[in-house]
C-alpha cells in the first residue's frame, strides 16, 4: 500500500498539493467532501492506500479536525473509505469503490456539461431572486410567508427536507412578484432536485444549509440586496460542491 505522507514525493504528489489546498470558509464541510472525493476518484490516493493523517489534512485544507472527521464519516457511509485503529491505523480508501449509477435528467445522461448547465442556471436565477426580493418593499403577507417557509425547512426531517427546502427557495422567488421568474426558478429547481436525489443526504450539510437559509431570509427581510445575493451565492456553491463531488 502507498500513501501520501508529509514530505514524501510519490506519483501524484503535485496533484495532491493542488487538491489538498485550503477550502473556502463558507462551505468548509461541503468543499472538504468534494476535495477528498476528487483525490480518490482521480487516483491521487489509490484504492487500498491511506489518506494523509487527520492533522495534516486539516492543516492543508484549512479546516477544523471536527469538520474533517465529519467529511470522512460521510465518505465512509457512502462506501469510499474506512477508518482503522491501531499502530498502522488511519483512513484508507476502500479496495472496491462504489460504482456510480448512470444518472439521467430530462432524458439525458448527466455528464459534466449537463451538470454545469443545471448548476449555472440555478445560480443565476436564485441569486437574482434573492437580490430582487431584498430590493422590494415586502408586504406583511410576504414577510410572514418567508418566515413560515424558513421555519418549515428548519424543522424538516431527512424524509421531507428536500421538499421543504425547495418550497423555501420558491417562496423567495414568489415575493419578487415576478411570475415569470418564479416559473423559471421552479423549472430549474426540478432539474437540480433530480440531481440531489442521486446523492446522499448529509446531516452536517443540512445543518449548514439551515443556517445559510436564515442568513438569506434575514438579509431579504432587512432589505439588503447585496447581502441577500452574497448569502444565496454561498449557499448554492455549497450544494454545487456536493453535486460535483458525487456526480462528476
Amino acid at each position: 500500500m502507498m500513501s501520501i505522507e508529509p514530505g514524501r514525493e510519490v506519483a501524484g504528489a503535485s496533484a495532491g498539493a493542488a487538491l489538498f489546498r485550503p477550502v473556502r470558509a463558507g462551505n468548509a464541510f461541503e468543499e472538504t467532501v468534494e476535495r477528498l472525493l476528487q483525490a480518490i476518484r482521480l487516483g491521487v490516493v489509490g484504492t487500498g492506500e491511506r489518506l494523509p493523517s487527520e492533522r495534516e489534512l486539516a492543516d492543508r485544507l484549512g479546516v477544523s479536525r471536527v469538520t474533517l472527521r465529519e467529511a470522512i464519516r460521510a465518505l465512509a457511509d457512502a462506501g469510499y473509505v474506512e477508518s482503522r485503529r491501531g499502530r498502522y491505523g488511519g483512513t484508507f480508501v476502500n479496495d472496491t469503490l462504489p460504482t456510480p449509477p448512470e444518472h439521467v435528467v430530462d432524458g439525458r445522461k448527466v455528464d459534466a456539461a449537463t451538470l454545469e448547465d443545471a448548476l449555472s442556471l440555478r445560480f443565476v436565477l436564485e441569486t437574482g431572486a434573492a437580490e430582487l426580493a431584498a430590493a422590494r418593499e415586502l408586504t406583511r403577507t410576504d414577510r410572514e410567508h418567508l418566515t413560515a417557509m424558513l421555519a418549515n425547512a428548519a424543522d424538516a426531517g431527512l424524509g421531507d427536507y428536500r421538499r421543504k427546502d425547495s418550497r423555501l427557495h420558491l417562496a423567495i422567488a414568489e415575493v419578487t412578484a415576478s411570475g415569470t421568474l418564479t416559473t423559471a426558478l421552479a423549472d430549474a429547481r426540478m432539474r437540480v432536485n433530480q440531481l440531489l436525489d442521486e446523492i446522499p443526504l448529509l446531516e452536517r450539510n443540512l445543518e449548514h444549509s439551515n443556517a445559510q437559509h436564515e442568513a438569506i431570509v434575514n438579509a431579504i427581510l432587512a432589505g439588503d440586496p447585496g447581502a441577500a445575493r452574497t448569502a444565496m451565492a454561498e449557499h448554492i456553491e455549497g450544494t454545487s460542491s456536493l453535486l460535483r463531488a458525487f456526480l462528476s
